[in-house]
């Protein structure tokens, strides 16, 4: 009888086997804290410090948000993670025609610092860490969270957190982007330039795997993709005279855990290889510049509404995987989440998953626990080798812009979810209660709910908040971002001043949309 082939979900053959032959001619990895840092960026990882715990929470009105945030930070949540509606992540205020049907939907409504005020209100910014899930509205969403930062009267050179910020996925696998390409790199460099200067303990990008991922691409697409999209920043920054040392300190990643608990961990030691490698190509020196710091989500696509509490243990496993593979940060998804909105039992559920992990599994008490594996390191090196194969195809196109433009990125990853779908069909990859296991049990926690009412509050703020403002200084802070947008100047400065005297996100996102247009 033939062997029966068994491969990870990024079509890498795993042997039956693994013994000291599978290694050989593999160089063993410095330790931990040293260049090329596979084995975790800090010398004592959680023996030091555990990843911090957070939770992606945000719905409805900054009122109900800011409840949430005070309930997970009262169950030892360590930093908040901001999920915002799509009208927020696309610029158009609540009240906008196409916000119709969305607002408060799959995040929170933020359009204006009264907005803002609200969301944090009685949590103070020097005293968390907060991350905020946003791309082409980053720049209005930090300025706002700096404008709230100024007015507690916080130490802006204390403020950390990260703002996704991340452009080129949203081309790529995601579409919530507003500007075409070009003038959304300037912006984003100037984030980089204006943070590294005046808010230099802020992550000023998170460049994201996760959505690329949940679009159907493969754990070694997953580094792969993202890395390069890495690189296109790096580059974009340096064309602006940014200095590689510093900037690089500030950048972070966001990658995705799915269930392939092994090919999962190897992904994470082979990404941090990968970029320190890359980073000392294109001119680091300072080794914080070439370590890759990253935050970890949970798979939200592989939850399944199907008997739902089996994703309990599904987000147990990729609690695993990112843990045992040198998470900086951790999100656990919600086992209720593929029928709606996590509810409050289940993101405490997931928050426990990870507590359990940290204190009761003994997976955080040493360093790399996995490292010298036969299998681990086979698979670390296979995953890295496939990875840098997909990178030269991109090089070869002239980097990752080109590559989202010419349609590259997107093809790839519509080919492996289309695959993976067709071994689902087939039964040739077995999910527990989808195409195996099934049950007729329909039995299912009731769905946490969103009021449409939501619009018409919001709306009602905005009409008060442009009735009570000083609109000749609205005004000239929109024309003043105009003219700043058309030229070389750094817009950050102008933003931060529009949202303090109540500008709103939709009339700064569209200020720009006159000046850049719209991508297409």
């Amino acid at each position: 009888m033939p062997e029966k082939k068994v491969t990870t979900d990024s079509g890498i053959t795993i042997n039956e086997l693994y013994d000291a032959s599978s290694i050989a001619g593999i160089p063993a990895s410095p330790p931990p804290g040293e260049f090329p840092f596979t084995r975790g960026v800090q010398p004592d990882m959680y023996r030091g410090k555990l990843w911090t715990m957070r939770q992606y929470a945000g719905f409805s009105t900054a009122e109900e948000s800011n409840k949430r945030y005070h309930y997970l930070l009262s169950q030892g949540v360590m930093g908040l993670s901001v999920a915002f509606d799509l009208p927020t992540q696309i610029g158009y205020d609540s009240d906008h025609a196409l916000a119709e049907g969305e607002v408060g939907k799959v995040g929170v409504a933020i359009d204006s610092i009264e907005d803002m005020q609200t969301l944090f209100k009685g949590i103070k910014l020097e005293d968390v860490s907060t991350s905020m899930t946003i791309n082409a509205t980053g720049f209005i969403l930090l300025s706002l969270y700096v404008a709230l930062a100024k007015q507690q009267g916080a130490d802006l050179k204390k403020i950390s957190g990260t703002i996704q910020n991340d452009i080129l996925k949203e081309y790529a696998a995601r579409g919530t982007y507003i500007y075409p390409p070009k003038p959304s790199m300037r912006i984003i460099t100037d984030i980089f330039e204006w943070c590294a200067q005046d808010l230099p303990k802020w992550n000023t990008i998170s460049i994201s795997g996760y959505h690329i991922r949940e679009a159907g691409s493969t754990a070694v697409q997953e580094i792969a993709f993202t890395l390069s999209n890495g690189k296109a920043y790096v580059k974009a920054a340096l064309e602006k005279g940014l200095d590689i040392n510093v900037f690089g300190k500030r950048l972070s990643f966001f990658f995705n855990a799915h269930n392939n608990l092994f090919e999962e961990i190897a992904k994470f030691r082979a990404a941090r290889t990968m970029w320190a490698t890359m980073m000392k190509e294109l001119g680091a020196t300072d080794p914080k510049a070439m370590m890759l710091r990253f935050h970890t989500q949970t798979g939200g696509s592989t939850l399944t509404a199907q008997q739902p509490l089996n994703n309990i243990a599904r987000v147990t496993v990729q609690t695993l995987s990112a843990v045992l593979g040198g998470t900086q940060s951790l999100h656990t998804n919600g086992y209720d989440e593929a029928l709606s909105l996590p509810t409050e039992e289940a993101a405490r559920i997931a928050l426990r998953t990870q507590q359990i992990v940290a204190f009761e599994s003994g997976a955080a008490d040493t360093v790399d626990p996995l490292a010298g594996s036969y299998f681990v390191e086979a698979l670390t090196k296979e995953v890295e080798e496939a990875a840098w194969q997909l990178i030269g195809k991109i090089d070869a196109m002239g980097g990752s812009v080109s590559a989202i433009e010419q349609g590259f990125i997107q093809d790839e990853i519509a080919r492996s979810a289309y695959d993976y779908q067709r071994q689902v069909e087939r039964n040739e990859k077995i999910i527990v209660g989808v195409n195996k296991f099934q049950s007729t049990d329909t039995n299912t926690p009731p769905p946490f709910k969103i009021d449409d009412s939501i619009r018409q509050v919001q709306s009602e703020k905005l009409a008060t908040l442009r009735h009570q403002r000083d609109h000749a200084k609205c005004d000239q802070l929109l024309q003043l971002l105009s003219d700043k947008a058309g030229s070389d100047e750094n817009i950050m400065p102008t933003v931060i001043e529009a949202v303090e005297q109540k500008c709103t996100l939709g009339e700064i996102a569209d200020t720009l949309r006159e000046v850049y247009g719209e991508y297409k």
